[in-house]
């Protein structure tokens, strides 16, 4: 029982705060929608926050694919993050994460706070009970919308929403990789830890209730500082260079991924607390052999963080209208109402875990390419009033063993918040979004730097496409003209932005509208070197990969002048720069040309601009 009551209503309600929960608040509440993100830990960011500790993965897989590095608002949170924590600190990026909900000023969030009970009413959801502990307060939170972002499927199966757990037979989707006969077998929950070198021989003492692990035992677990492969199909190979593997990080000092179980036990939700228990003692049992079995060099080394917070890898699924399944994802299939898209590989983990050490702890299928998710995934067939954002989406097993990852399950996030929003907008269902609305939820969202294959921008009110485009110089095949092709990143080898001459002196782009109108917004989305990845981890291989600090590419001081007649009326200057994607705000102002000329960049010596937009 609480000590003290609280209630409150709001038009959407977000349960869950992890990266696909904040993507989808931050998302509806720019489009002025009032929204409650309720989350059971204290802090965001689940999976990525310095609970747990792991880096977000996406369609660029580590790299190996080129310029599929996911944008929006993921994209802005990883850059931010960049500019302030170069020394990759996760406590600092939940701050960041934190930060980004609290100055919204249409957010209103509930930290550690659990949803105890639903009220329903005519088979939709009318509000949730919840608990917040730090405060003894019952939170009573009534709302239009939701959108389970709780990873687990919680809000959907209390609703009575159809789910699904573990995998499907091969025949239900004639799925080549699927088993024979379906089952209940999920991935399992995993522990990390993070090491340091202390300049000095440091004892270690296994715990008595550790496990022992010998080298035999781990013969399939990559537990040296090298980088190596996943080959199709499972197994560690030698990278060859051009070859569509996904890269294998393994460093002595943090990690790792396959200390992992619950994946074979009876129920990995409601078992969760004994998960945890029996992985703690997998972890200090693998830091013993790191230690004091055979030489791996970790003399020197000391446990410096040990998680006791489990990440979850896969539990429920809730049902949309459509179930993605693994040939969507092998052949690159793009919907029509395509609102993300994935490219990690099908990447399905031994449900036995080190439970099961006579195997790789991973089978990865690999493919060429991304695929899309279309948007009757986002939301329940069930429960007219839920829509979901994360792991929990509307797949398959296979599929979900590429749509899991946290880079992924952003952009759909972003896609859901922001078609909870135009529900809301127009005063109709989800799926009524999908049937009247989707080209004006995907053009909302590329407007605001999603990708989605397949697709471009054809925004009626952006003054930019019609505009004479003229540059003070252009580098080959990086034409002024890219910037209103519609298409925000390379693609497929071709260059889709303008890319100037040396900046020795500042660069111009110049748009002359078609005629004199009044300008309310000009948009910029510049170039962040979309191959390579950004975010914060604690593997040493995947931190040297990247470039401390921000992008080379990206601009850093810029201007935008308002021209009428040739004669400049208005001019914004911007200094030191650290998105990609820059909204500058104008009041109406009568113009007929837009000139943008850039002083300088983070590193390199050229500029590059994807894409301008005037409204």
């Amino acid at each position: 029982m609480s000590v003290h009551k609280k209630e409150a209503a709001h038009d959407l309600i977000v349960v869950g705060g992890g990266i696909a929960g904040i993507c989808a608040a931050i998302a509806a509440a720019r489009e002025g929608i009032n929204t409650a993100v309720v989350q059971n830990r204290p802090v965001f960011g689940g999976t990525a926050s310095s609970e747990i500790r792991m880096h977000i993965v996406g369609a660029n897989c580590h790299s190996s694919k080129p310029d599929l590095r996911e944008t929006g608002i993921l994209e802005e949170l990883l850059l931010e993050n960049k500019r302030r924590n170069p020394y990759a600190s996760f406590p600092v990026f939940d701050m960041i994460m934190w930060e980004k909900v609290h100055m919204e000023e249409n957010i209103t969030s509930y930290l550690n706070t659990n949803m105890d009970d639903i009220i329903m009413e005519n088979g939709r959801i009318k509000g949730i009970v919840c608990h917040q502990n730090s405060t003894e307060t019952e939170v009573v939170l009534y709302g239009e919308l939701f959108i389970d972002a709780t990873g687990h499927g919680t809000l959907g199966v209390m609703a009575g929403a159809s789910s699904r757990m573990g995998s499907e037979a091969r025949a239900e989707f004639q799925e080549p990789t699927a088993p024979e006969r379906a089952n209940c077998d999920t991935m399992g929950n995993t522990i990390m830890f993070l090491a340091a070198d202390r300049g000095e021989p440091v004892h270690y003492e296994k715990p008595i209730w550790a496990n022992t692990y010998t080298e035999e035992d781990l013969k399939y677990r990559p537990h040296a500082d090298k980088i190596c492969a996943q080959a199709d199909g499972g197994g560690i190979v030698i990278p060859e260079e051009g070859k569509n593997q996904l890269p294998e990080f393994s460093n002595m000092d943090a990690g790792y991924w396959w200390i992992e179980l619950g994946g074979d036990y009876d129920n990995i939700i409601e078992q969760g607390e004994e998960i945890r228990d029996e992985l703690l003692k997998c972890v200090y049992g693998v830091w013993d052999h790191i230690k004091n079995q055979g030489d791996h060099g970790a003399e020197n080394y000391d446990l410096d963080w040990v998680g006791m917070v489990p990440g979850y890898r896969e539990s429920r699924r809730l049902e949309g209208d459509y179930i993605l399944n693994e040939n969507d994802v092998r052949a690159n299939r793009i919907f029509e109402d395509a609102v993300a898209y994935g490219g990690w590989p099908m990447d399905v983990h031994v449900p036995g875990g080190l439970r099961d050490l006579n195997s790789y702890g991973s089978k990865v299928y690999n493919f060429e390419g991304c695929y899309t998710i279309p948007y009757r995934c986002y939301y329940s067939r069930d429960i007219e009033n839920l829509m979901m954002a994360g792991r929990d989406i509307s797949t398959s097993k296979m599929a979900f063993s590429s749509t899991r990852v946290m880079g992924t399950c952003a952009v759909g996030g972003q896609a859901v918040g922001t078609a909870a929003a135009l529900a809301l907008r127009y005063g109709c269902t989800p799926k009524q979004i999908g049937q009247r609305h989707i080209h004006e939820l995907q053009q909302e969202l590329m407007k605001n730097d999603c990708f989605i294959p397949g697709f471009a921008n054809d925004d009626e009110a952006d003054l930019a496409r019609k505009a004479v485009i003229s540059a003070s110089s252009q580098a080959e095949n990086c034409s002024a003209q890219n910037v209103v092709n519609g298409i925000s990143r390379n693609c497929g080898g071709r260059m889709n932005c303008w890319r100037s001459a040396p900046l020795q002196e500042p660069q111009t782009l110049s748009l002359k509208l078609m005629e004199r109108s009044p300008v309310h917004q000009v948009r910029l989305t510049f170039d962040t070197d979309l191959s390579h990845e950004i975010q914060p981890s604690m593997i040493k291989n995947v931190r040297d990969r990247q470039v401390k600090g921000l992008p080379e590419v990206l601009v850093k001081d810029y201007s935008v002048e308002l021209l009428l007649n040739g004669t400049v009326v208005c001019m914004k200057e911007i200094e030191n720069n650290g998105q990609r994607l820059n909204r500058l705000d104008f009041d109406g102002v009568e113009s007929d040309e837009v000139r943008i000329s850039v002083k300088s960049a983070h590193g390199c010596g050229y500029a590059a601009v994807f894409e301008v937009r005037i409204y």
